[in-house]
């Protein structure tokens, strides 16, 4: 039988509980329990794959295929466990289902209400989402109070009863703000959220406390006395050098053994041998790197969070510091480039959609070619680097994405019209298409073409990696280049789609149509990262 923890939260960094849920599930899958994960977004959105970036940041694509909340990231790196399209759903998909269900009169003219019918609704995603883990850990999006995650909470709060305390935990994430001024740590906001989850009818089992130091004895006391939490379950969360170290410290606190004592479970003991070499080798660099990322959506910085984390995973499996500067691709298309990007050992190029900035990233992406440095471009970064390639070894100076220009003589990139899903069923798309309905997203297998630099660094023939998009080289023209040296390293598996492409005379130069980041982890790396590093730090050495 599965058990469930249920993850809410006040005031906190939106990093908090996703973070909390993760190295929770980490400790305990140290422990040989089978862990799943799910994260409840009180959005009215269908998928967080509608929202803009800089309001909501990057969305993250699990294997099959759904655009989810950037938590799953965080769930996938931290447990060795896929995420999947039943993980994560929103307040719009529990209302969409029980509205197509009214009208097929599956609730016998019944009028529809918030309880029972949307809370009914809830528990029954949660429960197909676990399947058949021993803990569910289950984070709710939102912080208490407010008015959209009121029928998750109901939800949760109806599973408490009709499961039993000794299946059903709730914890509760919560920051406690330190005032300078007055040095002065509150523990009012916990005070509050707590009132106002007890109002509802959910006492919290633990509390787990962000703040920025430790959290002292004393306001250990007063939290547990105003909440009517035991002592020993307020749990203290201070800043750490690196998310990776949070399941350490939890772990040190036994918030691990704390769950399993309420579940009446029995547990290996754990082994975090290969969290502490994480933390030891992001403390111990034995070397400096700068990785320019040129991009357009740095007004947030969990725009290119699953990047910004590879490239940390990279530096952690290569004992390798990597200063990461964000370059916004409109300033390469005003300012001189090499002033800009002249002091990095490497550059990164993301994906993205719309216009703004293409030329920039093609200008990015030339720099490289032209000067030997290593470069990485992902989806659209790869896109711009066969762009450029047309536009100036080849000569095609209008060369370009249909995406971005309908009238081109040489569309390199181009909408494919119709193409073979890893299912085998036909998928067709064209302009008038919805941007997300018709993407190539989640995993697709890739042939990794024999002595190249990609087969070099992934060591193997077939790969698997996940796609967000919908734009394609153009298969049509893409010999012309290659007799000028741009080699094509992978293809799909029927050799109709193209997936990375090198260059012949380039030390390292890698432009890859799908985002390897996703399935990079701290404890494993990802190759094409790992050998971006290896790169950038030869380049240093020049």
């Amino acid at each position: 039988m599965t058990r469930y923890v249920f993850v809410t939260g006040g005031v906190v960094s939106s990093l908090g509980k996703g973070i909390a849920c993760a190295s929770l599930g980490a400790i305990l899958e140290a422990r040989g329990l089978k862990i799943a994960l799910l994260k409840l977004d009180p959005y009215i959105n269908l998928d967080p794959g509608t929202m803009s970036p800089f309001q909501h940041g990057e969305v993250f694509v699990t294997q099959d295929g759904a655009e989810t909340d950037l938590d799953l990231g965080h769930y996938e790196r931290f447990v060795r466990t896929t995420m999947s399209k039943s993980n994560n759903f929103t307040t719009g998909q529990i209302y969409a289902n029980v509205i197509s269900k009214e009208r097929r009169g599956d609730y016998l003219g019944a009028t529809v209400q918030v309880i029972p019918h949307i809370t009914d609704e809830i528990k029954h995603n949660i429960k197909k989402g676990v399947g058949n883990a021993d803990i569910a850990l289950v984070e709710i999006g939102g912080t208490v109070g407010d008015i959209e995650s009121l029928p998750f909470l109901e939800a949760i709060r109806q599973m408490r009863f009709e499961l039993g305390s000794d299946n059903v935990m709730f914890i509760h994430l919560t920051l406690l703000p330190y005032l300078k001024p007055s040095e002065e740590l509150k523990t009012k906001p916990t005070q509050h959220s707590v009132k106002e989850l007890r109002s509802i009818g959910i006492q919290p089992d633990i509390l787990i406390c962000r703040s920025e130091g430790i959290l002292p004895e004393n306001e250990r006391k007063k939290i547990a006395l105003f909440t009517n939490v035991s002592e020993r379950l307020v749990i203290s969360l201070p800043d750490a050098s690196t998310i990776y170290e949070v399941p350490l410290q939890l772990h040190k606190q036994g918030l691990d053994q704390m769950v399993i004592d309420q579940f009446h479970l029995t547990a290996d003991t754990a082994n975090l041998a290969e969290w502490h070499n994480v933390v030891d080798a992001i403390k111990n660099p034995t070397d400096t790197i700068t990785v320019a990322m040129v991009g357009k959506y740095h007004g947030i910085a969990d725009s290119y969070k699953s990047l910004i984390l590879a490239l940390t995973h990279a530096g952690i499996q290569t004992k390798t510091k990597i200063n990461i500067e964000f370059v916004d691709a409109e300033r390469l298309e005003q300012e001189d480039p090499h002033t800009i990007l002249a002091h990095a050992q490497a550059i990164l190029v993301p994906g993205g959609f719309g216009n703004r900035g293409i030329e920039g990233k093609i200008i990015a992406a030339r720099y490289a070619r032209e000067r030997k440095i290593p470069y990485l471009g992902i989806c659209l970064g790869m896109q711009v680097a066969v762009i450029e390639f047309a536009r100036n070894v080849l000569g095609w100076k209008n060369a370009h994405s249909s995406e971005f220009d309908q009238h081109t003589e040489h569309p390199v990139i181009g909408l494919i019209s119709e193409w073979i899903t890893d299912k085998g069923s036909i998928e067709k798309r064209d302009k008038q298409s919805d941007l997300g309905g018709t993407m190539r997203l989640g995993a697709y297998e890739c042939l990794v073409e024999p002595a190249t630099l990609a087969h070099k660094l992934y060591g193997k023939s077939l790969i698997t990696e996940r796609h967000r998009h919908r734009y394609e080289v153009n298969n049509t023209l893409i010999s012309h280049l290659q007799t000028k040296g741009l080699v094509v390293s992978g293809y799909s598996k029927d050799r109709s789609l193209i997936e990375m492409v090198e260059l012949a005379d380039h030390p390292w130069f890698i432009g890859c149509q799908a985002h390897p980041e996703f399935t990079s982890t701290p404890r494993d790396g990802h190759p094409l990262f790992t050998g971006f590093a290896l790169a950038a730090r030869k380049q240093k050495s020049i």
